[in-house]
């Protein structure tokens, strides 16, 4: 009987399983399920990171940025706590690989992750974030949204591309409920962690967001807002001191993200400490903090004060200073986190210090700061994060102002435009290069991962002998039989290619040796060489057939260029078909 149940219920996933991938009613409630527990998530890791603060610095919720002072000093020793609990979890985790996140995962794993990383990632973000260093939650948000959903999708068997888009609803649904801004999410899936815009992705990725923003609603959580003065307009001189503020957002994110790098770089050179980084991190975070507790943390409390006070010139420079080098200390000494939110605070206040300074120079208009407050939000943000449409839209759901979403476009376009142009990565996607990975955007290239020499090579390739002689090659291979053969030697290694043709020539002595006609004698491919790297040397050669060979030298088979671009081309069509829900 129970054998019957289990066999009865296997039949049951089978048939669900199909179904979900026939179906796109199916799947949109898929991604929704996937998105009310990607808010529910969301949530629950506020919560411990905010009982973590609470903990150690006796603040309510988002409130640790926006203290006056430090009245008890002591109380920053949870940042070297934090450091040596951040100590002990990496040599805990010593034997794993880097853990993979979400924007990795969509680019080269076909958004396959596994949880481990998930729970790693998420625990590392909320312990730097609850003790006060200078990092923002939304990584760890997007990271434990994406991840269940990449779960869900491997239990229930999806395609590639279907898994890909599950992820990137998951991870934008859980950025859209910390902010209580649904399509802010949406749009972050789109253009952070899925890479493109499709009709295929709307009704799921938007399916996920709104379940998660309800889900926040119904538990009590208010959404991100800020008050602006709506019911007016701007004049052709306020959007090109705009468009100026997004060059400056773009300059100034740049120099942040080559500055984190540079320190990182310089403090992993440093052996000596090299296992205690986050403890040396803790205490350098801690004279900023008490010179501005604006530094601590992701800065949500000090975003809404500075706004609401409006402090001096001087004061802005100073915290602005600081924030960035509380950011570029957690980051390069080991501690985890995104920069999010953390570089929406820096756009305030440089959006600020922009209009303060262009008042002051009297060009003949005003620039409100809380308007350049919001703008450099987002134009630094885009700079930092990537994803334009993201940082306006979410301009818009937090401020309710339509009349500022075009100055907040213009910034953010200019913004985004001169950080492709100059740098060509954002933060995310700057790390992983550092580390030698290969993608540039969340854009789906791992299958050209699976793509390699080997995949693509014939086996039926035509062997001659290195001592044989031009006369015996022209019997052996006569005109038009083949148009290369592969030299080897006696113990079967690779010594060149040569071209039929040029054996034929009338001018050769044909008691010479091939082997003095032979091509690309130290030109091979090896078997897991991709195929953007198998077109390169096709390109660079100026030939159309390479070898393949293994590590001892020995021919295991022949790449035609014809071929190759072929199943390059095959492949990118593919994946066009599938963004398009044409498969």
């Amino acid at each position: 009987m129970a054998l019957v149940s289990k066999a009865a219920i296997l039949i049951q996933l089978t048939r669900l399983r199909r179904k979900l991938r026939a179906s796109e009613a199916a799947f949109v409630a898929l991604t929704a399920l996937a998105g009310l527990v990607a808010g529910l998530l969301t949530v629950g890791q506020q919560l411990i990171a905010h009982g973590i603060q609470r903990l150690f610095y006796g603040v309510s919720i988002n409130r640790l940025s926006a203290l006056g002072s430090i009245h008890h000093p002591w109380k920053l020793a949870a940042l070297p706590i934090g450091g040596l609990l951040m100590v002990l979890l990496v040599r805990w985790l010593r034997r794993r690989r880097a853990p993979i996140d979400v924007v990795e995962a969509n680019a080269l794993h076909g958004g396959r992750i596994p949880f481990a990383d998930n729970l790693v990632i998420s625990a590392q973000t909320i312990l730097s974030n609850g003790v006060g260093a200078s990092v923002g939650l939304e990584a760890a948000y997007a990271q434990m949204g994406g991840g269940f959903a990449s779960i869900l999708g491997q239990w229930f068997a999806l395609r590639r591309n279907d898994l890909r888009t599950l992820v990137g609803a998951g991870a934008g649904a859980a950025i859209g409920a910390a902010f209580g801004a649904p399509l802010t999410g949406a749009f972050y899936a789109f253009e952070i962690v899925i890479g493109t815009y499709s009709p295929a992705a709307v009704a799921p990725v938007m399916a996920a967001a709104l379940a998660a923003a309800s889900v926040t609603r119904l538990v009590g959580i208010d959404p991100y807002l800020i008050a602006t003065t709506t019911g007016r307009g701007f004049s052709i001189y306020e959007y090109l001191a705009y468009a100026g503020l997004g060059l400056v957002c773009a300059a100034a994110g740049i120099a942040i993200m080559r500055l984190v790098t540079f320190v990182e770089q310089m403090v992993q050179g440093w052996k000596s400490i090299a296992p205690w980084r986050p403890i040396a991190g803790g205490l350098l975070l801690i004279p900023l903090a008490l010179i501005s507790p604006q530094t601590l943390s992701a800065g949500h409390g000090a975003l809404h004060l500075d706004l609401l006070m409006h402090p001096a010139l001087a004061f802005l420079a100073i915290v602005l200073v600081l924030k960035i080098a509380a950011s570029v200390i957690s980051l390069s000494f080991g501690f985890r986190g995104g920069l999010f939110f953390a570089s929406l605070f820096l756009g305030s206040l440089l959006g600020q210090l922009f209009a303060g300074l262009v008042n002051l120079m009297d060009l003949g208009i005003e620039l409100d700061p809380n308007d350049a407050a919001l703008v450099g939000m987002a134009a630094l943000s885009v700079s930092v994060v990537g994803g334009p449409m993201t940082l306006a839209i979410l301009m818009l759901e937090t401020t309710h102002d339509f009349a500022l979403m075009g100055v907040v476009l213009t910034a953010t376009l200019v913004s985004g435009t001169i950080t492709r142009e100059l740098f060509g990565y954002s933060f995310s996607t700057w790390r992983l290069h550092i580390r030698g990975s290969a993608i540039r955007s969340p854009r789906d290239i791992g299958w050209m991962f699976d793509l390699t020499a080997r995949s693509v090579m014939r086996r039926d390739w035509v062997a001659i002998p290195l001592d044989m002689t031009v006369a015996e090659f022209r019997q052996l291979v006569p005109l038009g039989s083949t148009k290369k053969s592969v030299l080897t030697d006696g113990t079967g290694h690779y010594r060149g290619i040569v071209p039929t043709a040029s054996a034929f020539r009338p001018d050769l002595d044909t008691h010479d040796g091939v082997a003095s006609i032979a091509i690309l004698t130290d030109t091979t491919l090896t078997p897991n060489t991709g195929i953007d790297a198998v077109l390169r040397m096709f390109d660079r050669e100026s030939v159309d057939e390479l070898a393949v060979v293994d590590d001892d030298g020995h021919v295991l088979g022949i790449v035609t260029e014809k071929y190759a671009r072929r199943r390059y081309f095959e492949g990118i069509e593919m994946s066009q078909r599938e963004i398009f829900g044409e498969v």
